[in-house]
């Protein structure tokens, strides 16, 4: 295998690495790649995600994006779509993938919408319901939604348009120096907290485990040039805070590829499951910014590059399958509560940070499960509202998806904010050599998706999930499964 690589190491940028040779060679000149990006940054003044009141953004730190990559096998393809979004409501899934289809003839299964998890980008929700139904609207937030919609249509179009034969290579880094720990910490009373010093004494240990794994495929073109490196890490989005857009640190991962392979380089970030991994040290009092994480992955990712092996005989395999999993309950009862604690915090009177986080999934629940709902949703939360979930019923119906590449690479798509846990048990039971296991995919209204211990321990990020205990597992077990007829299929 002959390729021109050109590859600077963290930390020493005058340096370049290069070795050079006059062409690739492929192993199967049937499998085609494009990549394309496209600017999703809102508007000054539309609103803000990722937390529980209203913040109207006052600028942009660095633009947002939705990056596509298009895998081509002969009659098999398949998109997948990275968004700097807090998430990917179904409505917007649905809007995107039936145009995204229509243009391009890519089957609707084979299409994944997937969102970093941003907390510095729209909160669309609301202006998306409103859009959906017609119903009137500011001329500045309709406007910003059509470009939402469009936006990562455009993306698989160009992607798919342009891809070529390309050589893909695959593996695994392994981030040092920490920069993801386990927020949930289990207590001497048998409880678990969330986001808790060890200092305090009636800390035993963290919850659970982290995954230190970066998951890579690089995508090369016939000159041997790196087009696209695709990564996977578990590490929750909310380093930057403040009123103006930003990538986050997935923004910086990029900069620092750019810088040493080359301004054409795309780098495309996907989340792992890190529903219960953020970006504090609990044994620790400092805390790592946006950009000292995101040049460290970078760093990390660079160093693994000149080892990464190529896929062979890459046949492209995409599978997928919708699972129902239970949700909640809210009753008359609940819901007529949590209006009344959603109007205080409104009036800025003090509520426990649990009570409203409950109040508000609450209300998601009713317009979910009840032909009528007790409470007029629209008058009370933005982040949750939704067309296609509106009387759902008992269950709500998500995706897993899953796209293989030969014996050696495995992407596992699935809803939600989903525990390390679950990501990790995916990853142990791959029949690939590599399996990414994003998150946040096709549907966020499931919001964290615990594994069923957790529930035991409760908690903020328990409290914040819309499903029974139970929900995590049957996503692993639909993984696992896909992955094993992938595998089968591979070697037919």
């Amino acid at each position: 295998m002959k390729i021109a690589r050109f590859i600077g190491f963290a930390g020493v940028s005058a340096v370049a690495f290069v070795l050079c040779f006059s062409q690739v060679s492929f192993a199967n000149d049937s499998l085609q790649v494009g990549v394309a990006v496209e600017d999703i940054t809102p508007p000054v003044g539309f609103p803000m995600a990722g937390y529980y009141h209203e913040r109207l953004a006052e600028g942009s730190i660095d633009p947002l994006k939705a990056k596509a990559i298009v895998f081509k096998d002969g009659q098999v393809e398949a998109a997948l779509v990275v968004c700097d979004l807090i998430g990917i409501a179904l409505d917007l899934s649905l809007a995107v993938r039936k145009r995204a289809s229509e243009k391009t003839g890519i089957p609707i299964s084979n299409i994944v919408i997937t969102a970093t998890h941003s907390h510095t980008a729209p909160d669309y929700m609301k202006e998306l319901y409103l859009h959906l139904g017609k119903e009137n609207n500011d001329p500045l937030r309709a406007t910003y939604i059509e470009k939402l919609v469009a936006g990562p249509v455009e993306a698989i179009i160009k992607a798919q348009s342009s891809a070529k034969r390309s050589m893909l290579e695959f593996g695994s880094a392994r981030q040092k120096p920490p920069v993801s720990f386990n927020r949930r910490s289990v207590m001497r009373d048998g409880s678990v907290r969330t986001w808790i010093s060890h200092d305090n004494p009636d800390v035993v240990r963290a919850a659970g485990p982290i995954d230190p794994d970066i998951e890579l495929l690089t995508i090369r073109d016939d000159t041997g040039l790196a087009t696209c490196v695709l990564s996977n890490f578990a590490l929750h989005l909310d380093t930057v805070g403040g009123m103006k857009w930003s990538a986050d640190y997935p923004y910086f991962i990029e900069q620092t590829l750019k810088n040493s392979i080359g301004s054409n380089v795309v780098s495309v970030f996907a989340t792992g499951t890190c529903g219960d991994i953020n970006h504090v040290d609990p044994k620790s009092r400092d805390r790592n910014k946006a950009d000292i994480i995101g040049n460290s992955i970078g760093g990390s990712i660079l160093q693994q590059l000149p080892t990464l092996k190529a896929v062979n005989n890459p046949k492209l395999v995409v599978k997928s399958q919708v699972v129902s999993l239970p949700l909640q309950e809210a009753s008359k009862e609940e819901v007529a509560s949590s209006v009344l604690i959603l109007q205080s915090a409104r009036k800025k009177e003090k509520v426990e940070f649990l009570d409203h986080v409950t109040a508000h999934k609450k209300l998601m629940l009713d317009q979910f499960r009840h032909r009528e709902p007790y409470a007029n949703t629209i008058e009370h939360i933005t982040w949750g509202l939704s067309r296609s979930l509106s009387n759902v019923g008992a269950t709500i119906p998500v995706e897993v998806n899953v796209i293989t590449i030969g014996q050696d690479v495995a992407i596992v798509c699935l809803p939600g904010e989903v525990f390390v846990e679950l990501g990790l048990a995916i990853k142990q039971g791959s029949p690939f050599t590599t399996t990414m296991v994003v998150e946040l995919s096709n549907c966020v209204e499931t919001i964290y998706v615990p594994n069923r211990a957790a529930y035991a321990g409760g908690s903020y990020e328990v409290t914040n999930s819309s499903l029974q205990p139970g929900g995590g597992e049957i996503l692993v077990e639909t993984a696992l499964r896909l992955l094993r007829e992938a595998a089968t299929s591979r070697l037919n």
